[in-house]
């Protein structure tokens, strides 16, 4: 079915949230800062199909960050945001780049500190964290957050364990700025029932990884289409936290390693992250200490957490399905095709409209 508006087969009609006000796209929809997928291609096709489109930077230098910025700049002339690490040594920099750049949303993984959001806040820039905790939410709204991502269980990478559905209405009677639902979401019914639960929009990764415009390598896609619901896996034998993935041979080979052997995975890695980033061993070692603040990791695990970006290298650039590791959100399961960003975002919201009209009234 060509993508059109439920009732004239034109543009589908917008659906203005609070989200679609706050940071000016046509629809509440927004496309996660997925590290070596989220580029300048996908970002501004995701843009230019009414959603925000969001950059991811930790994979990046910060030179490189103003030039992928600038590229998605040349390509929409539709807002879009950048997706930072609150605990990298460089966050500093990089949200000068943002200032510097004009930028319209910062996001965050982590909770920022709260004198990056005042300063981003001073600039005009929208601070958009991502929370898995209605504890998190309530604090970032306190430190003038203007809206806020709740990921529930089913949402892909570093994840908790509380499902969307019980998480997202708590967060939601919690706070008075605008919260976007993230983790199980990849159509216009799911749409519906996150506005239903007071969402403001939705917030989805895995869906648009699996698109025409996403540029991970066609043998990586083939493998997210062909699995089921049940080869998407909660594991922490990656990096010590829990971390939705699909099961790979990779998965499989650090489960079964022993300390040494995870060790040596753990330092080959971070070699290879530490020359490709050009970060030096004290700032690999100052991230790792940031990521095992308040947590119980080993060595091994904090060189793995602070190089995860070389696993996922493997496969979302290599294309490496063997040695890399595939993040993944449990719709992984229930996926089947490859849209281009403006066919999906066009009959996600040609869905909803259809739901909304379903509904008795």
């Amino acid at each position: 079915m060509s993508a059109g508006s439920p009732a004239t087969g034109g543009e589908v009609p917008a659906l203005p949230t609070a989200l679609t006000t706050l940071v000016g796209v046509r629809h509440p929809i927004v496309q996660t800062g997925m590290g070596w997928v989220a580029g300048p291609r996908l970002v501004s096709a995701a843009a230019d199909a009414g959603a925000l489109g969001i950059l991811a930077s930790a994979t990046m230098s910060p030179g490189q960050l103003r030039s992928a910025i600038r590229e998605v700049a040349s390509r929409t002339d539709r807002p879009f945001g950048v997706n930072l690490r609150a605990d990298a040594g460089d966050a500093a920099e990089r949200v000068r780049i943002i200032v510097d750049e004009g930028v319209r949303v910062a996001s965050f993984a982590l909770a920022p500190s709260r004198e990056s959001i005042a300063r981003l806040k001073d600039a005009g820039v929208v601070v958009i964290p991502s929370v898995g905790a209605r504890r998190h939410a309530e604090k970032v709204a306190a430190w003038g957050a203007d809206a806020v991502v709740v990921q529930g269980g089913e949402g892909g990478g570093h994840t908790g364990s509380v499902a969307t559905t019980v998480l997202l209405p708590q967060v939601v009677d919690a706070v008075d700025i605008p919260v976007i639902a993230a983790g199980g979401f990849f159509d216009g019914r799911g749409l519906v029932a996150a506005l239903a639960y007071g969402a403001a929009g939705i917030a989805m990764g895995t869906r648009f990884l699996l698109t025409s415009d996403s540029t991970v390598p066609p043998a990586v896609q083939a493998r997210y289409l062909a699995a089921a619901v049940t080869d998407v896996t909660v594991t922490t034998a990656v990096d010590g936290l829990p971390h939705r993935m699909l099961r790979s041979e990779l998965v499989r080979a650090l489960e079964r390693s022993g300390p040494v052997a995870t060790l040596l995975t753990a330092v080959r890695h971070a070699a290879s992250f530490r020359k490709l980033s050009g970060l030096s061993w004290a700032q690999l070692v100052r991230d790792g200490l940031a990521m095992k603040q308040g947590r119980e990791l080993t060595w091994s695990q904090v060189l793995l957490a602070a190089n995860t970006p070389m696993l996922l290298k493997a496969s979302m650039v290599d294309g490496r399905t063997d040695l890399g590791v595939m993040a993944s959100g449990q719709v992984a399961g229930i996926i089947e095709d490859l849209p281009s960003c403006a066919e999906l975002v066009d009959r996600i919201m040609t869905e909803a409209h259809r739901t909304l009209a379903r509904l008795p009234r």
